[in-house]
């Protein structure tokens, strides 16, 4: 199968997808982190070649929830939102037959239509919570493939990435922004293990 992996620049999911055999290529405004086939540029540039599948990991920064309320205070702000959601729309209705998106929880719910799945990295084996939406295209729902159980804090699961309070722990810092969007390996590895044998 030809995979395109639309802003990503980790290389995880394309790595999951080239280790079970498939033609796959990750394509991002950024370097990629890991050697492996890669398009710096514009993934507008590659949609009308021949994909069976595209993942798309758009740039959250516009449409998630957190960062939303800025959009009253900073009229700029909301003009990007506008920008990301044409983005958004414009993989989503791309001329290939297999198609998830995934954002966090945020406006492309309201604004184009609901996800069909909020996923989280602790059903793909990992100590951490983060809720993530896709949207899908002739596509199924993935399924959980080890759950981890969270501490228990005042009758509220958590999970090590979190605080007590339920807050993130990675402290602020330059490349906060690139730890937190990346892909879980479990989760990457679930979408080619299930997606890919279609």
């Amino acid at each position: 199968m030809r995979v395109l992996v639309a802003c990503e620049y980790s290389g995880r999911v394309r790595d999951a997808f080239l280790a079970l055999g498939h033609d796959a290529m990750s394509c991002d405004l950024l370097p990629t982190d890991v050697p492996g086939p890669h398009h710096l540029g514009d993934v507008r540039d590659l949609l009308d070649n021949g994909w069976d599948m595209m993942i798309a990991h758009p740039p959250c920064t516009y449409l998630c929830s957190s960062g939303l309320h800025w959009n009253k205070r900073r009229p700029e702000r909301a003009q990007m939102t506008e920008g990301a959601l044409e983005f958004v729309r414009l993989l989503l209705d791309a001329p290939i037959n297999r198609i998830a998106l995934e954002n966090p929880v945020g406006c492309i719910s309201t604004r184009i239509r609901k996800p069909d799945q909020t996923i989280q990295p602790w059903q793909f084996g990992h100590d951490a919570s983060k809720a993530t939406c896709l949207w899908l295209k002739n596509l199924p729902l993935l399924k959980p493939t080890f759950l981890v159980e969270g501490r228990v804090v005042n009758g509220r699961r958590r999970w090590g990435n979190q605080t007590d309070s339920g807050q993130n722990r990675l402290p602020p810092s330059t490349d906060r922004w690139k730890v937190r969007s990346e892909t879980y390996q479990g989760i990457a590895s679930a979408m080619a293990n299930q997606w890919g044998c279609l």
